[in-house]
C-alpha cells in the first residue's frame, strides 16, 4: 500500500481548522452562554427547547461533527435525552465532490496517470458518508472495485470537532452529574482518528477476511494495495441487497439476516477481542439469490474497536452472573472493565442496564429482541430509570472500553428490531461463547492481528 506524504490539500493547517471552530464553536457556543446565562438569572430551562436549538445549530454542520453527533444519540447517558432524540434525526452525509474535484484528489493520491490505472472509473459517487464517498471503478483485471476517497482536510475537521465536543460535554456536566463523561470522550477521539487512517482500515479488512476465512456467509472485501494509500482505499465490490429491502420479506428470510448479523458481530468479540463499532444499516448488504438471502456482505471496517481478552472475559462473566444470579461474579465483571468505587446502589443501577442488554440472551425461548418496542425507542425506558437513579447515587465513571461495546449492542438490537426478526437469541450466545477461555482467545488475537497487521490492544 503507498503512504505518501501529505499533499498541500490534506495539510493539517490553521486557516481549515480555524475556520472550523469558528463554525462549531460559534453554534455551541451561543448555546453555552444562553444556558449560562439564564442559569445565572435563575430562568428554568426547557431541556426540549435546548435540545432543538442545538440539532439547528449542529444540523448545517457535515461531517466528524454529525457522525460524533448521531454515535452521542445511541450512547445511554452520554447527553440529556431529549438531545439524544434530536441529535438522532440529523443526517451525516457530506455534500458529494463533484466530479472536477474528485480527480484533483485522484491526482493527490495516485499521481496524474491515475486514470491509467483503471479499466473504467465512474466519476460520480456511489455513496457518500461523513468522512468520506465511494466510487464505483473496474480493475485492469475486470474486477469491480469500490473505491472509497477522503475529503480533503478531514483531519483539520475533526480535531477542530473534537474540540469543540469538549465544550459540548462541558456544557452537559453543569446541567446533569449523572455520568463521568471522560472515557466517552477519550473513546470518541481515538475511533475517530482512527477512521482517517485507510492504511489501518486495509488492516482490519484482512482481519476480518482472517477470523471469516472459509465462511461462505460472512463475505468480506479484498483491498487492492497498489491503489490504495492513507486517503485512498481501493477494494473488490461487494455486490448484495440492503438489509431493509427485505423488511416485508419472509419471516424465515428476516430471521436468517439477523443470524448472519448476530454471528458477524459476536463471533469476532467471543473468539478474537473485536467488534464492528459501528452497527450501521449501510455497512451491510444481503447477498441473495431468487430473492433468497444466502448472506451477509461487511461493507465499512473504518470503526473497528479491539478489546484486551480481559475485558471480554469481563463481558462472559456478567453473562454468567446474571443467567445464575451470582453477585459476587457480576461485581467482578464490572471491576473488570474499569469502573471504580462501586457502591451496592450502583451496582443495583448497572445491572437495570446490563439486564437490559443482556435480556434477549437470558431466555431459553425464541423471540424478538425486545418485545413491543419500536426501533427508534429501543433501549429509552431503560436508559431513563437508570438516568433518574445515577442523579441520586451517582456520578458513575464510564470506562472507555465500555462505549462502542455498548453502542453497538443498542445498535444491532435496533437492527433485528427493524427486521422483525425472531430467534432464540440465549441459544445463539451460548453456541458462540461454549468452552470460552481467555487463553484461548488471547493466542488466536495474537496470530490473527500478527497475519493481518494489525495492533495488539494494549
Amino acid at each position: 500500500m503507498t503512504d505518501k506524504p501529505p499533499d498541500d490539500d490534506e495539510q493539517n493547517r490553521l486557516s481549515a481548522r480555524a475556520a472550523r471552530y469558528v463554525r462549531v464553536g460559534g453554534n455551541i457556543g451561543s448555546i453555552a452562554a444562553k444556558a449560562a446565562g439564564q442559569r445565572l438569572f435563575g430562568i428554568e430551562r426547557d431541556p426540549a427547547k435546548a435540545a432543538m436549538e442545538l440539532a439547528a445549530a449542529l444540523g448545517g454542520l457535515k461531517g466528524p461533527i454529525m457522525k460524533v453527533a448521531q454515535l452521542l444519540s445511541t450512547i445511554p447517558e452520554a447527553l440529556p435525552k431529549e438531545y439524544a432524540a434530536e441529535l438522532s434525526q440529523l443526517q451525516s452525509q457530506a455534500p458529494p465532490m463533484g466530479p472536477a474535484f474528485m480527480r484533483r484528489r485522484m491526482v493527490a493520491e495516485l499521481g496524474p496517470d491515475w486514470e491509467k490505472r483503471f479499466a473504467s472509473f465512474t466519476p460520480q459517487s456511489a455513496a457518500s458518508a461523513s468522512l468520506g464517498q465511494v466510487h464505483r471503478a473496474t480493475s485492469l483485471d475486470g474486477r469491480a472495485l469500490a473505491v472509497k476517497l477522503q475529503y480533503p482536510d478531514m483531519q483539520s475537521a475533526v480535531e477542530a470537532d473534537l474540540n469543540q465536543l469538549r465544550l459540548l460535554f462541558a456544557l452537559h456536566a453543569r446541567m446533569d452529574r449523572a455520568i463521568d463523561t471522560a472515557g466517552i470522550m477519550t473513546e470518541i477521539s481515538a475511533r475517530l482518528r482512527e477512521e482517517l487512517d485507510y492504511v489501518l482500515e486495509a488492516a482490519h479488512i484482512a482481519l476480518y477476511g482472517e477470523i471469516f476465512k472459509g465462511n461462505a456467509q460472512i463475505r468480506i472485501p479484498k483491498v487492492l494495495p497498489d491503489l490504495s494509500t492513507r486517503r485512498l482505499l481501493t477494494m473488490t465490490w461487494m455486490e448484495g441487497r440492503p438489509v431493509l429491502s427485505f423488511k416485508d420479506a419472509p419471516q424465515h428470510s428476516r430471521n436468517a439476516i439477523a443470524l448472519a448479523m448476530f454471528q458477524a458481530w459476536w463471533f469476532p468479540f467471543s473468539h478474537f477481542g473485536v467488534i464492528h463499532g459501528d452497527p450501521h444499516l449501510g455497512n451491510y448488504s444481503v447477498i441473495e439469490s431468487d430473492g433468497i438471502p444466502q448472506g451477509l456482505n461487511l461493507l465499512d471496517f473504518g470503526c473497528i474497536r479491539t478489546f484486551p481478552v480481559k475485558f471480554v472475559g469481563g463481558v462472559v462473566d456478567l453473562y454468567r452472573g446474571l443467567l445464575e444470579n451470582d453477585r459476587a461474579r457480576i461485581v467482578h465483571a464490572y471491576e473488570t472493565w474499569g469502573f471504580d468505587g462501586l457502591s451496592n446502589e450502583l451496582i443495583d443501577i448497572l445491572n437495570v442496564w446490563a439486564g437490559f442488554i443482556y435480556g434477549p440472551l437470558l431466555n431459553n425461548r425464541e423471540r424478538r429482541i425486545a418485545e413491543d418496542v419500536p426501533p427508534g425507542d429501543y433501549g429509552r425506558r431503560e436508559m431513563a430509570q437508570v438516568h433518574r437513579a445515577l442523579k441520586e447515587k451517582g456520578p458513575v465513571k464510564i470506562p472507555r472500553e465500555f462505549v462502542f461495546m455498548d453502542r453497538a449492542a443498542i445498535g444491532l438490537g435496533g437492527v433485528f428490531l427493524h427486521l422483525d426478526a425472531r430467534a432464540n437469541w440465549y441459544r445463539l450466545f451460548n453456541e458462540t461463547i461454549d468452552g470460552f477461555d481467555t487463553a484461548t482467545v488471547a493466542e488466536r488475537q495474537r496470530q490473527a492481528f500478527a497475519k493481518a497487521g494489525v495492533p495488539l490492544p494494549a
